[in-house]
């Protein structure tokens, strides 16, 4: 197998991508080679750049009879791979004092009941953003402060759309918090987000990945993120004692935004969740980890890819693309949009509108003004049928 190595930037250092198609045995291998590690923002593993760990990558890969791929080095300079690296602003571990004053916005956070994967990120945040302002004292940051930090993070850490409007957001309440400063929230701008419309699968695929899952555990499990609309999240999160199976209901308690909501669940999953209950007997949890607790979601996203693979399937498929197209047949379905909704759990009916520009029921009716076109020509001549574009028309 060939492993592809090619040069990135990341987090403002020169590094090795390594990137190749999925196999448990061989990412256990890569994962051993000194200073790995995975990246979310490039989707592949990697390590710091040098010369030297570059081929010992390299030899490291031989070994096992793997072949590396290293034609993006060639037409690369040792200059421009490490270019800027020395002049690239270095950030510094906060002093005592602005420590403190972390710690006690990281309190504020909590106290505003946020959750703990927000308080996380905001803070990590607000943390990056009291190193790069070292040099000023807190109450003196402006907005040119913020702005300076906003373009720096952007350019040097390649942040993406949706990471940029979550800094924002942090630095917002950052602002909130600490009003000695001179930021003025209201004035620091979110970027628009990204239009893209959702990947959906067909109901064939749906069926085709369940029944190349042969896992019992596994087959439950991704049938009941597509048959119900779950979040990833929320799977993990599911107690034994939120099915109610002679309503045929799932009580979804504290969801995103601390939403409980109720959700259907499907006659044909019942069976199913029966077979997987008495095979696998879960203590707690619907799904646990063999030695207990919750599941890993990273499993969860590996099994959908494997039976994806399996299912011949190439589109670009996570969990909640089951979601996605849960929600998008539904409405093929007929269903009322409200309903979509307050099953999906969405506080704005906007959110919800997306599923209209992927549904085909009613884009399927449409008709193409170029088939039109050729329907009328036919009519008038009294042809059998519409001439085709490959005819002299």
């Amino acid at each position: 197998m060939t492993l592809v190595l090619e040069p990135i930037r990341h987090r403002g250092t020169a590094r090795i991508a390594i990137r190749f198609p999925f196999e448990a045995a061989l990412k256990g291998y890569v994962q051993r080679f000194e200073g790995v590690t995975y990246s979310k923002t490039h989707r592949c593993f990697y390590v710091t750049y040098s010369a030297s760990v570059l081929e010992r990558l390299v030899s490291y890969l031989q070994k096992e009879g793997y072949t590396a791929d290293i034609k993006a080095f060639r037409s690369v300079s040792e200059k421009e791979l490490l270019r800027n690296a020395s002049s690239e602003k270095r950030l510094l571990a906060l002093p005592p004092e602005r420590t403190a004053l972390f710690e006690t916005f990281v309190n504020y956070l909590k106290g505003k009941r946020y959750s703990k994967n927000t308080i996380k990120v905001y803070g990590g945040f607000v943390k990056e953003f009291l190193q790069f302002t070292a040099g000023t004292p807190p109450e003196s940051l402006t907005e040119n402060d913020v702005r300076l930090y906003i373009e720096w993070a952007v350019e040097t850490l390649d942040y993406s759309i949706s990471t940029h409007r979550q800094l924002v957001g942090g630095l917002k309440q950052f602002a909130y918090f600490y009003p000695v400063c001179a930021i003025d929230p209201e004035s620091i701008e979110r970027p628009r987000k990204d239009r893209k419309l959702p990947t959906v699968l067909s109901k064939e695929e749906v069926l085709e990945i369940l029944r190349v899952t042969k896992n019992l555990k596994h087959r439950a499990v991704l049938a009941l993120l597509y048959s119900s609309g779950l979040r990833i999240g929320e799977l993990i999160s599911l107690e034994l004692n939120c099915f109610d199976l002679e309503r045929k209901q799932l009580h979804i308690k504290n969801a995103k935004g601390r939403v409980d909501r109720v959700v259907i669940l499907a006659e044909s999953f019942i069976p199913l969740f029966r077979n997987y209950y008495y095979s696998y007997q879960p203590k707690r949890y619907f799904v646990e980890n063999p030695n207990g607790g919750k599941y890993s979601a990273g499993t969860i996203r590996v099994v959908l890819k494997q039976s994806c693979k399996l299912a011949g399937i190439v589109k670009r498929v996570s969990p909640h693309t089951l979601r996605h197209s849960y929600a998008t047949h539904l409405l093929e379905n007929g269903t009322d949009l409200r309903y979509i909704q307050v099953l999906l759990g969405h506080s704005r009916p906007e959110t919800t509108m997306i599923y209209t520009h992927v549904a085909t029921r009613d884009l399927q009716a449409i008709q193409s003004p170029l088939d039109a076109a050729l329907r009328a020509l036919a009519a008038r001549e009294g042809g059998p049928g519409a001439p085709r574009l490959s005819d002299g028309i």
